[in-house]
């Protein structure tokens, strides 16, 4: 995928993959800095409802993270 524009790494065994070593102590950290990721890749945690607890523990997510992969998708379709 030399072309894409962004890689969305959806789930901890994609950041593994993905990141390696590069990669926080955990989903949460990942996800977390996102920006430090940025702008080849863009980790996210799997869109499951199982992970409507993790989404309520972490509001930061909705606020931060959901309103900049919001910004980068259209900037990629509107290009």
């Amino acid at each position: 995928m030399k072309k894409a524009k962004l890689n969305v790494l959806i789930g901890q065994y994609a950041h593994a993959y993905y990141l390696g070593d590069r990669s926080r102590s955990s989903l949460t950290e990942t996800v977390r800095h996102f920006d430090d990721y940025l702008p080849r890749y863009f980790p996210l945690v799997h869109p499951s409802p199982r992970n409507n607890i993790w989404q309520a523990k972490n509001p930061w997510f909705e606020e931060r993270v959901l309103p900049e992969l919001r910004r980068r998708i259209n900037a990629i379709l509107t290009a």
